[in-house]
């Protein structure tokens, strides 16, 4: 719904969290985990009947479904020990989390790949609008478990991407500790998990559609389909993102 991106200040992302999703990139494994920053202004809520994912010119655009959480209240140097049970540190982790959703980050990834090879920042690469389509807000009991549900996105109707959040490297309590040591999560605040493998490209003309499913149900609030367009540009046809 709206109000998501009405009232989140930032959006951290956590990035190499799905083992498979490192290895189809050729990435190195972190040792903890490794976020970076969307803007606000690339989240598109719903309804997406209405706005479809815009495509900079020359910009090779990737789709990376992931499970959100809007945080319910500040967490500032958050501690929960990585020794506690999976299901003593949720409960410790709980309290800070709002609701759900389901976000696609959208990355340039020749964009990304350029930046990575002269020691840049990403922010061009996640940064367009549009770049982050989410998902109605879903309530945290419909999803009891966050590390124990199925989560898929398919483009023209094949399937590309299908995995269980039991995949996550760092789970979620071990995700906001980290975060809220570096910068303080406030109200209403997006993090984003990860993605797992099956990234790939979209190209203008296409029908992206994702959502999650819990003990084999689909979470109707979860559920986005977008379509997909070219971003309209001055009348020099756009800036040429190829001469970055």
């Amino acid at each position: 719904m709206a109000s998501i991106k009405a009232n989140a200040r930032k959006v951290v992302c956590i990035g190499r969290n799905y083992a498979d999703h490192i290895k189809e990139l050729n990435n190195t494994r972190p040792k903890n985990p490794f976020f970076f920053l969307k803007p606000t202004s690339s989240i598109l809520p719903p309804p997406h009947n209405k706005t479809p994912i815009l495509l900079p010119r020359n910009v090779n655009v990737h789709y990376e479904v992931e499970l959100g959480i809007v945080i319910g209240k500040p967490a500032h140097n958050l501690h929960i020990p990585s020794s506690l049970p999976d299901e003593d540190a949720m409960a410790k982790a709980l309290p800070y989390i709002k609701s759900y959703f389901i976000g696609i980050d959208l990355t340039g990834r020749n964009l990304q790949e350029a930046a990575k090879k002269s020691g840049l920042p990403w922010t061009t690469a996640k940064g367009f609008d549009t770049f982050l389509p989410i998902s109605n807000e879903i309530p945290r009991d419909k999803i009891p478990d966050p590390h124990n549900a199925r989560i898929w996105l398919s483009v023209n109707g094949e399937k590309k991407q299908d995995d269980n959040t039991n995949l996550m490297l760092f789970r979620i309590p071990r995700i906001l500790s980290e975060i809220s040591r570096v910068m303080t999560l406030e109200e209403g605040d997006l993090v984003i998990t990860g993605t797992p493998k099956g990234v790939g490209s979209i190209v203008t003309g296409d029908r992206v559609e994702c959502g999650i499913e819990v003990q084999g149900s689909k979470v109707e609030e979860g559920s986005i389909e977008i379509g997909v367009e070219d971003a309209a540009g001055p009348e020099d046809g756009g800036y040429d993102f190829a001469r970055l």
